[in-house]
């Protein structure tokens, strides 16, 4: 991994980090899988792996706090 990407995937991190707590608070959670040219891959879990809204939670909330706060992010993607 470059410098560049380890940067990008520890902004990113940092980012989950802030969201977690309202996953947490819902029963869910996520696990960063990996930052490739700018798309994450996330994986949900807990109640956020069988939610009937966790397509919303991925790009409502948590991709658009990804775009907003890592310069470079361009996707978020859900991987199982």
């Amino acid at each position: 991994m470059t410098t560049e990407q380890q940067t990008m995937f520890d902004q990113v991190s940092d980012v989950l980090e802030k969201l977690r707590p309202f996953l947490l608070r819902d029963g869910g959670d996520c696990e960063l899988v990996d930052v490739d040219d700018g798309i994450v891959k996330l994986r949900l879990l807990g109640a956020c792996g069988t939610c009937p809204s966790s397509t919303i939670t991925l790009k409502a909330g948590i991709e658009r706090a990804l775009l907003e706060e890592v310069p470079g992010v361009v996707e978020v993607e859900q991987v199982f």
